[in-house]
């Protein structure tokens, strides 16, 4: 099942009901392909990466957003502290991001019909990425979870329906997130899209001299 970025752009939600989205922000990795640093503080302009990720779910009006932390989780609070994000901690985030993703879902509360599951070290992610994957989402038929495709290949952030966020908290913590997709291939929409945004991460010093050569923007640590 699949759904192209310009049919996103032509159509928006018709309902009478306002779509209520939540968001789940991981966070908890320890940066280990970036000398054991926390990738969610590099900063691209002078703003920290999950700050920017942050705004961009605020600007698309994501109504609640839940910040999952784990190893450098007292540098990457301080530096998101005053946002209206809910912070929580895994206290054991070497065990998987699955973990992370179920207990911000616990997190989150019960009345939203969908929620976005973000990255935060996706640097070019803005709120109208953000508004199309909604978009897409709206126009999903039976499909419950949707995820950008670009050439072929899958990107972030996802969206997932609320009964699926409620089959991932109720089953085993190892049958959500990308194992899920793996073996749900009827119940995934695939949003087709030129936009590489979906497609920019940044996990070692090789994603960001890409970075540097792709875009000329420098992504720096904090001073």
């Amino acid at each position: 099942m699949k759904f192209d970025s310009h049919d996103a752009a032509k159509t928006r939600p018709t309902t009478a009901t306002p779509l209520v989205v939540g968001a789940v922000l991981l966070a908890a990795g320890a940066g280990s392909r970036l000398g054991n640093r926390p990738k969610s503080l590099l900063e691209l302009d002078g703003v920290p990466l999950i700050a920017r990720l942050l705004a961009a779910l605020s600007t698309a009006n994501v109504h609640d957003v839940v910040v999952v932390l784990g190893h450098h989780a007292d540098a990457i609070e301080k530096a998101i502290r005053g946002t209206a994000a809910t912070i929580i901690r895994n206290p054991k985030p070497d065990d998987g991001q699955a973990v992370s993703l179920r207990l911000g879902l616990s997190a989150l509360g019960r009345e939203h019909h969908a929620v976005i599951v973000a990255l935060a070290d996706q640097p070019l992610i803005n709120a109208q990425d953000i508004n199309d994957l909604i978009h897409a989402f709206v126009h999903r038929a039976d499909a419950q979870l949707v995820v950008p495709r670009v050439s072929g290949k899958p990107g972030n952030p996802v969206i997932i329906d609320a009964l699926l966020r409620d089959e991932w908290l109720a089953g085993d913590v190892d049958d959500a997130g990308r194992r899920w997709r793996e073996h749900n291939a009827a119940r995934v929409l695939w949003f087709d899209s030129p936009n590489v945004n979906y497609r920019v991460d940044i996990d070692s010093e090789e994603d960001r001299t890409r970075f540097l050569e792709n875009t000329g923007r420098t992504l720096q640590w904090p001073t």
